[in-house]
């Protein structure tokens, strides 16, 4: 997704919450999501997780324990999160954060569908190149 469509939703309220690991967002449409940083990281929208093109997905691995550390808007359509593992380079815009939080089921199941076809479990250090990723099917 590359930006905020006419008519979606915006963002009322978003929070950081460290200790749960979650990033709290409220929409202007009533919808409040808690989105879990492992599963932000993991659905990163950036091209060294969902590559240059179809197939050139990394599944990422070892990120249960990832933490948000630095959080900053981008002009009025995004956010960039800075996370422990030193990812930054995701642009999260609002309407990719809406599809995260409302999707959250069916992109867990993807995610644990791509551990297996890859044959990684979710704690393993990252591998030298896995298929897969969030946004890949």
């Amino acid at each position: 997704m590359a930006g905020l469509q006419a008519g979606s939703p915006t963002p009322e309220d978003i929070t950081v919450h460290n200790a749960s690991r979650v990033l709290e967002i409220s929409f202007s449409d009533g919808a409040r999501f808690r989105i879990p940083f492992e599963l932000l990281r993991v659905c990163s929208p950036s091209a060294e997780v969902q590559g240059h093109g179809p197939g050139q997905e990394t599944v990422q691995t070892g990120k249960r324990l990832v933490d948000l550390v630095a959080i900053e808007p981008v002009g009025n359509y995004a956010v960039q999160p800075t996370f422990s593992d030193g990812h930054n380079t995701g642009l999260y815009t609002w309407d990719y954060l809406y599809l995260l939080g409302s999707q959250q089921d069916k992109l867990w199941q993807d995610y644990f569908a791509q551990l297996e076809a890859a044959g990684v479990k979710r704690d393993d250090p990252m591998p030298e190149k896995a298929g897969g990723s969030c946004a890949s099917h």
